[in-house]
Order: structure tokens, then sequence, then C-alpha cells
């Protein structure tokens, strides 16, 4: 199942020759920026250890429905780990039965740098006296996020985003149009997770288009049209904050490609690109200090047009 994960051939070469020697250590971590595919490494590795002659058991770990894996993840407004989902899931690995179809148990920790004090302690009793059987497959954006004690028990490995044209041909297979791919290929540069989410998801897709409209506006001085788009914004924090991140991609994307903003941003020059990724920094530092949304609403509309 590892063959399926794009790119990163050395780290595939790795982690194949480690299971299939018996030398895979027993919590693995696995470091990549969101939308590079951390998440579906993990289940890949984890359908390779768990079911190595592969079959239907290991088709439902890749897409999160086998009965021998089990997930911790970010809960609620914080996205931390609770301490108390860490010990339901020791309770579960010590007190249950291993199925016979699989060669043991994984336990995902998805955002491993979610787990807080707490939380982080009761994993390392798990982790430091591992059941018999028992992988422990953690992901996180970054390996510096994730707290030393856990990070400090645990093989890491980086995954990385795939180079855009062969972003572009996955993309393609899963059934994108090929301009729509190569674009997204392109602005994502390679995170082929986050450009599936552009096409698939509805809220992303509006996102993204917005973003570009908000740059046509920004290049024709539009601040009328800017601020209306905004608005809708105003008691959407979370929302104001996808936006400002999609702006930073496509902002990016113009001032890797100048023609891009030519073509698909309303005429945006890298210039003005770069005028609008600095407003982004100081709204998003203004939001997430809990400033006053509707004021980085209109100050972002009056800064960029």
């Amino acid at each position: 199942m590892l063959d399926r994960l794009a790119g990163n051939t050395a780290l595939k070469a790795e982690l194949g020759a480690a299971l299939r020697t018996g030398r895979l250590p027993h919590a693995v971590l696995l470091v990549g920026e969101a939308g590079c595919g951390a998440g579906f490494a993990a289940r890949c590795l984890a359908a390779d250890y768990l079911y190595p002659q592969g079959g239907p058991h290991a088709e439902a770990v890749l897409k999160g429905e086998d009965t021998e894996c089990l997930v911790l993840q970010g809960e609620g407004a914080s996205g931390q780990i609770p301490v108390k989902r860490v010990r339901e899931m020791r309770e579960a690995i010590q007190h249950s039965a291993l199925s016979t179809d699989a060669a043991g148990r994984v336990l995902f920790i998805y955002g491993a740098q979610n787990l807080n004090g707490s939380s982080a302690n009761a994993m390392l009793k798990i982790i430091e006296e591992p059941p018999e059987g028992v992988l422990f497959l953690l992901t996180a954006t970054s390996a510096a996020t994730v707290l030393p004690t856990i990070r400090s028990r645990c093989a890491a490995y980086t995954i990385a985003p795939v180079p855009a044209d062969e972003c572009a041909a996955l993309l393609k297979d899963r059934g994108l149009p090929g301009p729509l791919a190569e674009e997204l290929a392109f602005v994502y540069e390679g995170h082929i997770g986050t450009a599936l989410r552009a096409f698939q998801d509805a809220g992303t897709r509006t996102t993204l288009a917005q973003a570009k409209e908000l740059c046509g506006y920004a290049a024709q001085n539009d601040t009328y049209r800017a601020l209306a788009l905004l608005t809708k914004y105003e008691r959407d924090r979370e929302g104001f904050l996808s936006l400002l991140w999609q702006l930073d991609q496509v902002c990016s994307a113009v001032l890797r490609r100048p023609v891009y903003g030519t073509r698909q941003c309303g005429g945006l020059t890298p210039a003005a690109a770069a005028i609008i990724l600095r407003a982004g920094a100081e709204m998003r530092r203004h939001v997430t200090a809990n400033g006053n949304l509707r004021l980085a609403v209109a100050l972002l509309a009056a800064r960029i047009a």
C-alpha cells in the first residue's frame, strides 16, 4: 500500500525495508505540511503492517474502516487531544483481543502537536510500555510542534510535496480536467491533498474562487467591490482566516509565475500580490489575537485596493 503514496520514493523504500525485515519501530512520527498526505501515508503504512498480503482488510485501513485501527485526534474549539480520550484508547488497547486476521493493532494519533501536557503524559505510558503487536503512528505538521517527550520516543520521517507535474498527473487520474489539475498542482505546490480538497469540497472551491476574485478587484483598485465581498466574513472568523490562507496561495502563485495573475486573477501584478500578502499577514495576526473582525475586514479592503 505504501506504493500508493505519491512521490517520496526514498521514504517508501526505507519504510518498506523496515517492514520486510521486522525492524519497523513501534512508534513512528510522520511529519508533513497540511495537504502533503501524512495521514494517508500513515494509513498506507498501517495497511502494510497489519495485512502484508493486502486484500479487503488492507483496503479498509486506507478508508479508515478497519476494526484493528484506533484513532486519536483533536476535538472541540481548541483542537486539542483530551487526556480522557488517551486513557480510553489505552484501555481499548490493553483489554481487547486482537483479530486473528491482523498482524497486530494500530493506534493513529493524527495531529500529535495537539497533545497537551496531560494527554502527552498519558500517551507516554502507552508508548514506553507498548502492548505486543501495537504500532503507534503519529502525524504532525512540524516535528518542532510535537512535545519533546513524545518526539524523542518516535522514529520521525518527513512526507514531502510531490513535483507539480507529478501532482497534476495524479489529479488527472482522480478525474480532474487537465487545465484545472495543472492549475491546482501549481497553486498548491504539489500538496495533492490540498489540491484534491479544492476540487472536491464545495466550500474550499468557493473560497479559492473568492480569493481570485478579490485579487482582481485589487488589480482594478476597486475598493467598493472588495469591501462588498469581504463584508460576508464580518461574522465568520474561521471563514475569514480560510480566505486569507487562500489569498496567500494565490498571491504566492503570482509571485512565482506573473502570468498567472494576468490569466487567473484579473491582471494582478507581482507588486500588488506582495501588498496583499503583507496586508493578509497583518490581518491574520489581528484576528488570531481576538481583534475586531469587522475592523479587520474593512482594513483589508482598504489596504489591498
